[in-house]
């Protein structure tokens, strides 16, 4: 569903990204780790094209989406993006941030896409919630209205960027509950986060990312009781 092929990323003189290759297969959870700034964020940023790659190609479901032909507008209808914080428009309701997508983008009448949020939105336990603005929900709540956006726009995949890092702790919870239920529906997903728990549980393969490089990857239960490089061995002792 996604591959990239000796992709690298400098903003100027620094370079992000060092020739990174990998896949993620349908269906798959990949849970990508490390310390900030290790090129994390960057990455699932080109696969969505929010940045443009500096050498390498990106294929999202078999389409070249680094050739400067491709239709990125057209790309990104297909992948789903939660970022760290939100992104929800203040002055739409929760209905209306969901359904907005669907109606602008995908050309969708209004109440087909009004009746696609309200099943997200029970899906993501707020349908009492369609009516309230972002600065009437708590971080938990706006990011599961995030969730139910991206997913407005049925994509084949989804990425995540730190989904529970700006959340309380008491609210980290209810989100990662929405993400394991998306992956127990088969959804392909790409997923930044410091949750090992999340990693261990959910996961199909975990990363290890340091320094723009891609320095280890396995299943969770090899990755976290026996990962074979020193520096992934240094991280995770920090934090396991």
């Amino acid at each position: 569903m996604v591959i990239a092929k000796n992709v690298s990323k400098a903003f100027g003189e620094h370079v992000v990204l060092k020739d990174i290759s990998m896949n993620v297969k349908q269906g798959e959870v990949v849970v990508i780790i490390g310390a900030s700034g290790s090129g994390k964020t960057t990455f699932i940023r080109l696969i969505n094209g929010l940045e443009t790659v500096t050498s390498g190609e990106i294929f999202v479901n078999n389409v070249e989406i680094t050739h400067s032909k491709t239709n990125l507008h057209h790309i990104r209808k297909g992948v789903g993006m939660v970022f760290q914080h939100f992104n929800l428009f203040n002055h739409l309701t929760t209905l209306q941030n969901i359904s907005i997508g669907p109606i602008k983008v995908l050309k969708m009448k209004k109440a087909e896409a009004h009746q696609r949020a309200f099943k997200l939105l029970d899906r993501v336990g707020l349908r009492d919630k369609a009516d309230a603005y972002p600065d009437e929900l708590s971080g938990g709540q706006q990011q599961r209205v995030a969730i139910a956006r991206a997913l407005a726009m049925n994509p084949i995949v989804m990425l995540f960027d730190e989904p529970t890092s700006a959340l309380d702790p008491e609210m980290v919870g209810e989100v990662l509950a929405v993400m394991k239920d998306l992956a127990k529906s088969q959804m392909t997903m790409l997923v930044v986060t410091h949750e090992m728990g999340f990693a261990r549980e959910v996961g199909h393969r975990v990363i290890f990312m340091d320094d723009g490089l891609i320095v280890e990857q396995g299943p969770p239960i090899e990755m976290f009781s026996n990962p074979r490089e020193k520096r992934t061995q240094d991280f995770l002792s920090k934090i396991l």
